[in-house]
Order: structure tokens, then sequence, then C-alpha cells
């Protein structure tokens, strides 16, 4: 996928901007793969007979694919210009997820800081998965990376539509 015209630049985006993706069900299939591709497959993931005896009574989606899933979720809310996910400052796992439950993600902006002599900008995060029941699940920040639109020097023609750099058309 490239980026199209709605893909917003780091100077798009402002403190404090928030949004909520769309709803995503979490499958029992999700869970096998998420097992399968990482290798865990603790039994309090995959394992029902082992799973009632703990106190979730079933199993429970892996703290991590849940993470992944919201991550895919945020890709596009907002659809923004991104290089890179540079690091996730930090990350809670605060209530269980279970096949059938349905997550959203919601997020905010919190920090812009320009780097690359404005060529682009890092973004800190709040990230926030809530279920279906308006619970929070999981909760952090991550730091991504941006493209910031293109700078207009002095003497460059400007494209149509765009304002010249000294502000008249």
């Amino acid at each position: 996928m490239s980026f199209s015209s709605h893909h917003l630049y780091f100077d798009d985006l402002e403190v404090g901007q928030e949004w909520d993706s769309i709803g995503r069900t979490v499958t029992e299939t999700d869970i096998v793969n998420f097992a399968g591709f990482s290798g865990d497959f603790n039994p309090i993931h995959i394992d029902h007979e082992f799973a009632r005896g703990t106190p979730f009574r079933r199993p429970i989606a892996h703290g991590f694919g849940v993470f992944s899933i919201a991550s895919g979720l945020g890709v596009m809310t907002p659809p923004v210009r991104t290089i890179a996910l540079l690091r996730v400052r930090f990350w809670n796992f605060l209530l269980p997820v279970f096949a059938g439950d349905t997550i959203r993600c919601h997020t905010r902006v919190v920090e812009k800081t320009v780097k690359g002599r404005g060529k682009r900008g890092e973004v800190v995060w709040y990230r926030g998965i809530v279920n279906q029941d308006g619970k929070t699940v999981q909760e952090g920040e991550v730091v991504t990376l941006l493209e910031c639109r293109p700078l207009v020097r002095v003497g460059d023609p400007v494209a149509v539509g765009e304002p010249s750099a000294n502000g008249t058309d």
C-alpha cells in the first residue's frame, strides 16, 4: 500500500487530537495462529481444560497478539505517513481478552518533535485498546517516525494549488 492524499503528514497533526478505530472481533483462530507464529503455546492460551482451572475459566488471547491486532487497527486511524515504529515508551496489560471480544483502538497525539532538518518528525501516541464493554484492556505510548510536508525552497516553482513561499498565489 502506498501513501495517498488521505494520509496525513507530521505537520497535519496537533497535540491532543484523538481518533477511534473500527472494531475487530478476536477469534479463536487469531489466538491459534498467533501461538503458531510466535511459538507461544502457553496452555493459558490454547488448552481449554487447563484454562478451566485458572481465574479466567477459559483461554485468553496473547497480550502481544492483542497488541498486534491493535497496531493494525491504528494504521488507518488516523491514516498517516509512517516511516517507522521507533519504540514503545511503556505498555500496560490491564484485562484479559477472550475469543469473541471486540476491540477498538483509541489514539491520541501526545507529543511531536521535528527531526531530520524538517523532513521527518517523531510522534508520541497514546494508544488504548478498549473492549466491547468500554473497558481499557491495554494501554501505553508508542513513538513513530512520520514524513513532514516537503520543504519549499525560495526560488522553487510552486505546485498548482499550493500557496507560494511568500503567501501569495
